[in-house]
């Protein structure tokens, strides 16, 4: 329970920091920032697997550059499940994916498997 509640603060840290950057994204309040993290979880787990099975051949044939836009295509979907979460457009949703992704790989590479926050150590 604890490593869902701390990647849902991971992905509400990595949408947040996608709404300062980019003027086409925004939340009408705190809350919907909150509501459309844990929506964006469910959907990375439920809609993206589905998705990249059925688009793996273009997946495929564009050399992996097609997963940019599924990624902004499921922040699209979240937009529209999210009431009081927007995004002008596609552009703006492919750089807010982006940027969500590069966050929360950031922030989630501080968090072990088991969900708490570990330190890495080098051994001599």
């Amino acid at each position: 329970m604890v490593g869902f509640v701390l990647r849902a603060a991971i992905s509400a840290l990595a949408l947040w920091v996608a709404d300062a950057m980019f003027e086409g994204m925004r939340f009408d309040s705190a809350t919907q920032l909150i509501v459309a993290a844990l929506v964006m979880g469910a959907v990375n787990a439920l809609v993206r697997p589905l998705m990249f099975v059925l688009t793996f051949p273009l997946t495929v044939l564009t050399l992996g550059l097609f997963l940019l836009v599924l990624n902004a295509a499921m922040l699209g979907l979240v937009a529209l499940l999210v009431p009081g979460f927007h995004i002008a457009g596609f552009w703006t949703a492919l750089g807010a994916s982006l940027v969500v992704s590069l966050v929360a790989w950031i922030a989630s590479s501080l968090i072990g498997a088991k969900g708490r926050v570990e330190a890495i150590a080098s051994r001599r």
